[in-house]
C-alpha cells in the first residue's frame, strides 16, 4: 500500500458531502421500495436491493443509513424515519437468541439514536432515552447469554453455528456487551449470580486474540503476523481448541479481508472504550493493542493494493494469475477475483481510530488513504438508478451468492448493507473531525 502522508481529513470534506447529498436520496428511496415482508435488504443485484437468507444481520444498517445520514446533514426526515423504524420493526433483535449480531443491529439503531440524544442533536426526552437505553442493556445481556468457555479458562461469544464455533466477526459486535456494562447493567443467571458483562467482553477478546489472529510466532506453516481465519472451532466436550475453518473466505489459512476488517475496527474501538472507562488491567490492554497493530499491519503490508483497496481474500487462487497485484491499484473489473470495497470501508475506520489511540501517524494516514480511494470513482455510485452506495462489494464468493454481470467473470458492480453504513459511518467519522464536532464513539 502507497500512504499518502500528506493527506489531511479537511482534504476529504468536498467528496464527504457529495457522499451525503447522495445517500439523502438513496436512504429515502430504499425506504420507500422496500417491502419488509421479503425480509433484510442485504445486497444488490444489478443494482436493486435483495434479501438473502441466512440470520437477519442487516436490518439495522437499513435503519442506521437514515440516522447517519442525519448526523451528517440534519435532515430531519431521516431522523424521524430512523426513529420509527426503529421503533416499529427492530424489537426482535433485541431478544434473538440464535445470532451473534446484536451489536451490528442494535447499536446501529438503539445506539446511534441514544448517542445523537446525549450529544443534544435530538430534543431530550427522558422516556425515550430510557427506551434506547433499556433496548442496549437487554441485548447486551442476551448477547453474553450466548457464551462457550474454553479449557484454559477463557471463553467465547458463540457464532450461529453452534456452541463449537467463535468467528472473528463478533470482535466488532461484542461493543453491544460494553456499552451494556457501562449503562449499569449485568446478565444474571441460575441462582443469581451477576455475570459482568465486562469481563465477558474482554475474554471473548482475548480468545478471538489467541485461536483466530496469528501473530507470526507459532510453528505453523502459515503463521503470518496478522492474518485472521474467519472461525475457530472447539470440542464441545471439554472446550479445547481442534482447527481453523472458514465460512466466507477461502481457506482457513489465508486471510478473508473483511474478517480481518472486523477485527482491526474491533479492538481499535475496544481499545478506546478502555480507555475511557480507564480499564486498570495492562495485561489485557497490552494483548489488545498488539493484536489491533498485528491485524492493521497486515492490511497494510499484505492485503492492500496501492491505493488500499484489498480483494475478498488475500489466498484467493486467481491472485496467482494477477502478478504484482500488490504493486497497482485494485481493479474491480479483473477476470479473475473479486475486490471487496465493504472491506475496506471497515478497515479504513479501524485504521483511524488505533492511529489517534497510539497517536501514530502511519495508521492514520493509511486510513485516509484508503478513504480518499471509497470517496471517489469507481467505488462512490451517484447513479440514481442504483440503490446501493458503494460500489464492487461482495458477500459470499465460496457460496457464488454474488451477482456476476453477463460478459464478466466475477462479481463487481454491487453493494451491500453493510458496505453502505460503513462508508457512511467512516463519512460521519471524518466530517465529526473536519468541523470539530464530538469524536465519534459508540460508548
Amino acid at each position: 500500500m502507497q500512504i499518502d502522508q500528506n493527506i489531511k481529513p479537511s482534504d476529504l470534506a468536498k467528496s464527504i458531502d457529495s457522499l451525503f447529498t447522495i445517500a439523502e436520496q438513496k436512504v429515502v428511496d430504499l425506504d420507500r421500495a422496500w417491502d419488509t415482508s421479503r425480509g433484510t435488504p442485504v445486497f444488490t443485484v444489478q443494482g436493486k436491493y435483495t434479501s438473502k437468507g441466512w440470520t437477519e444481520w442487516t436490518q439495522g444498517f437499513q435503519y442506521g443509513c437514515a440516522i447517519l445520514t442525519f448526523d451528517a446533514t440534519d435532515d430531519r426526515g431521516l431522523l424521524e424515519m430512523g426513529r420509527k423504524r426503529t421503533r416499529e420493526l427492530m424489537a426482535p433483535h433485541l431478544t434473538h437468541i440464535g445470532v451473534h449480531d446484536h451489536g451490528f443491529n442494535n447499536l446501529s439503531t438503539y445506539g446511534n439514536l441514544r448517542r445523537l440524544m446525549r450529544e443534544g442533536r435530538i430534543e431530550q426526552n427522558e422516556w425515550e432515552l430510557s427506551f434506547y437505553e433499556l433496548a442496549i442493556k437487554a441485548s447486551g445481556a442476551v448477547q453474553a447469554a450466548r457464551w462457550w468457555p474454553t479449557f484454559d479458562g477463557l471463553g467465547y461469544v458463540y457464532s450461529f453455528n453452534g456452541p463449537h464455533s467463535l468467528f472473528v466477526d463478533t470482535m466488532r459486535t461484542i461493543r453491544i456487551l460494553s456499552l451494556s456494562h457501562q449503562l449499569g447493567h449485568a446478565l444474571m443467571g441460575e441462582n443469581d449470580a451477576k455475570i459482568n458483562l465486562l469481563d465477558r467482553m474482554i475474554t471473548h477478546g482475548l480468545a478471538t486474540a489467541k485461536y483466530i489472529c496469528f501473530d507470526g510466532t507459532s510453528d505453523h506453516t502459515y503463521d503470518v503476523r496478522g492474518r485472521t481465519a474467519h472461525e475457530a472451532l472447539f470440542n464441545r466436550n471439554d472446550g479445547r481448541f481442534r482447527a481453523r475453518s472458514t465460512q466466507q473466505g477461502y481457506s482457513p489459512f489465508s486471510t478473508w479481508t473483511r474478517g480481518l476488517a472486523w477485527a482491526m475496527l474491533g479492538y481499535a474501538e475496544e481499545l478506546e472504550f478502555l480507555r475511557a472507562i480507564r480499564h486498570a488491567d495492562a495485561k489485557v490492554i497490552e494483548i489488545f493493542e498488539k493484536t489491533a497493530r498485528d491485524v492493521c499491519d497486515h492490511y497494510i503490508d499484505g492485503c492492500a493494493t496501492t491505493d488500499g483497496i484489498v480483494y475478498w481474500d488475500d489466498g484467493a487462487p486467481g491472485l496467482a494469475r494477477m502478478e504484482g497485484w500488490r504493486d497497482r491499484a485494485a481493479d474491480p473489473f479483473n477476470e479473475y477475483e473479486p475486490v471487496d470495497s465493504s472491506a475496506s470501508a471497515i478497515a479504513a475506520q479501524g485504521l483511524l481510530r488505533l492511529g489517534r489511540y497510539l497517536n501514530e501517524p502511519r495508521y492514520t494516514q493509511a486510513g485516509l488513504t484508503v478513504a480518499r480511494t471509497l470517496l471517489g470513482d469507481p467505488y462512490l455510485s451517484a447513479d440514481p438508478k442504483h440503490q446501493g452506495l458503494l460500489l464492487h462489494s461482495v458477500y459470499h464468493r465460496p457460496n457464488n451468492w454474488d451477482y456476476i454481470p453477463p460478459g464478466r467473470k466475477i462479481p463487481c458492480g454491487e453493494s451491500s448493507m453493510w458496505g453502505d453504513y460503513h462508508l457512511l459511518e467512516l463519512g460521519v467519522y471524518l466530517k465529526r473531525l473536519i468541523t470539530g464536532r464530538p469524536y465519534l464513539t459508540f460508548f
